[in-house]
């Protein structure tokens, strides 16, 4: 292992699939379980020969997924933030996955004129979950950013995904419930089709938390909801599919 691509404060983690490891900075912002549960859904979509955008890449957590639990060719993550973008990259050459995943430093809504248009047949986005509030302080702070809708909208996401699907290629984002009509009116004002939709739950017995929904660029309509998924099936105990889900 190549040492000299873990900076001072900066930790190695083990993603504990296929070998995979990953460089963070707790100083920044880690990834979480939404990460891990949006690529294991995206990924039963993805077929062979597939060329695959991560949006909001952040430390390139779900192309580093992808890179095992898809059939994906081609995986390309985007970050605005430089610095997290290239920590994101030596993740990439420290697990040997160069010539498969590339990690770009740029801001998504100008990604028409970096990768032209209908360039991915699957787009996956785990993006900022709150709208920008006017009592933010500290606007460029890594992870207000990867909270906060301040460098980019959903609608911003939806748009963008519009442009740069092929036919009937597929964005797969995960959010929280109380933005379901938002996607879902975006999703079809940008004539992407919402196709599959899934409720996280924290326990059976609790409301849903977060949603995985995916739409298919120019589908036709028809929406399947697929079976609630619960993260603990007991206070404390991981449920059998969040499990599988993490490879133990």
């Amino acid at each position: 292992m190549n040492q000299s691509l873990i900076y001072p404060h900066e930790r190695l983690d083990d993603l504990q699939l296929g070998g995979i490891k990953i460089i963070q900075n707790p100083n920044w912002f880690c990834f979480g379980t939404d990460a891990v549960l949006l690529a294991d859904y995206a990924s039963k979509s993805i077929k062979k020969g597939a060329v695959t955008l991560d949006m909001c890449t952040g430390n390139g957590i779900i192309p580093l997924l992808l890179s095992h639990k898809s059939c994906s060719d081609t995986i390309c993550g985007i970050e605005i933030q430089d610095n997290i973008a290239e920590m994101a990259q030596r993740s990439v050459t420290l697990n040997n996955l160069d010539s498969k995943i590339k990690i770009i430093s740029g801001d998504l809504k100008e990604a028409e004129k970096l990768f032209g248009k209908r360039s991915f047949t699957n787009i996956t986005c785990n993006p900022p979950y709150k709208e920008s509030g006017g009592g933010l302080t500290n606007k460029s702070d890594p992870a207000t950013l990867a909270r906060h809708e301040i460098l980019c909208s959903l609608e911003d996401i939806i748009r963008v995904s519009s442009i740069l699907l092929e036919p009937y290629g597929k964005l797969c984002m995960i959010h929280r419930p109380e933005r379901l009509a938002d996607i879902i009116c975006l999703m079809r004002q940008y004539k992407i089709e919402p196709k599959r939709l899934r409720f996280v739950h924290p326990l059976p017995s609790r409301t849903a938390t977060m949603i995985l929904i995916e739409g298919a660029y120019c589908g036709r309509p028809k929406l399947f909801l697929d079976p609630p998924l619960y993260v603990y099936k007991d206070t404390n105990v991981y449920s059998d599919e969040i499990n599988r889900i993490y490879g133990r």
